[in-house]
């Protein structure tokens, strides 16, 4: 099949997302909120816990926003970390306890008291001449490790141990980095019902696309993808295909071809669910569930 015929298709996978889709998606915490900087901070929170079955994701993230109240922003500038550790302690979240979340928002506020903003302080280590943001990510996610977190640990450096570098992994370690690259794709993508359109200085061009088990399954069959490992090269080897559809734009399709797993159930070859599949056309998972 060609190009454009594998185009047209995703094209129409991505018209058809729909506000149930993003009801069912963490990104749709940042959606309660109509000011940019508080976009920003929802979106590195939600994204952060974007781990594990999507219902437990929900639950957690309600948790969290419950307690930010009105403007997450407001309450990250002025948060007393002794109070927030209190108000958290029955907080858990798979590997992350109340302690990584308190340490997250202290780290906002870091970022912000240092840069004015995320999006400013990620700009620090981003070159706009690189072809991705492998690079970013690594100078962003070491810099975020090293502040200093001795109001919520008694001590600079993190503890032995601790979880709470699980929220901020690099590409120079391998990780695919998929809660990164999500947060990257919801602030950096040009706002359109779903992503924020939020941050300046950073080029949808350059986004590399979130790997999940969705995305590493369903792009392997419709061959983005000859890797079996879902790390950044992986992520790489995929936006790459991406990129040939759209250079402009390469992570667009991500929201869409992910929730034909989360939100439509797709799990391979099915004789009820492929009959319906919005990329039957060009998924061979469609012919093995005819015979």
């Amino acid at each position: 099949m060609t190009s454009l015929a594998i185009k047209t298709i995703l094209d129409r996978l991505y018209a058809a997302r729909s506000p149930e889709h993003l009801a069912n998606d963490p990104l749709s915490f940042c959606h309660r909120y109509s000011d940019p900087v508080d976009r920003e901070v929802a979106a590195v929170i939600a994204s952060a816990f974007a781990y594990g079955g999507i219902k437990i994701i929900l639950r957690t993230l309600e948790s969290i926003f419950g307690e930010l109240g009105a403007s997450p922003r407001a309450y990250v500038e002025s948060f007393n970390p002794r109070q927030a550790l209190k108000a958290f302690s029955g907080f858990k979240h798979r590997f992350n306890d109340g302690r990584d979340l308190v340490a997250l928002l202290w780290a906002i506020r870091l970022m912000i008291e240092d840069a004015g903003s995320v999006n400013a302080f990620f700009l620090g280590f981003h070159d706009t001449s690189a072809i991705d943001v492998s690079a970013s990510l690594n100078g962003y996610t070491s810099a975020v490790l090293a502040l200093d977190y001795r109001p919520v640990f008694e001590s600079a450096a993190l503890p032995a141990g601790s979880y709470f570098p699980f929220l901020f992994p690099a590409p120079l370690a391998g990780s695919a980095c998929k809660r990164l690259c999500m947060f990257l794709r919801w602030v950096v993508r040009p706002a359109d019902g779903i992503d924020l359109g939020i941050w300046q200085g950073v080029s949808p061009a350059q986004l590399i696309i979130p790997v999940d088990t969705h995305i590493s399954r369903i792009c392997a069959y419709l061959g983005f993808t000859g890797r079996t490992a879902a790390d950044w090269r992986m992520a790489q080897e995929i936006t790459s295909a991406l990129r040939r559809l759209d250079p402009a734009d390469p992570v667009k399709y991500d929201f869409s071809l992910a929730h034909l797993g989360i939100s439509e159930g797709c799990r391979g070859a099915d004789p009820v669910r492929c009959l319906s599949c919005a990329i039957r056309g060009i998924c061979p998972q469609t012919r093995m569930a005819a015979t």
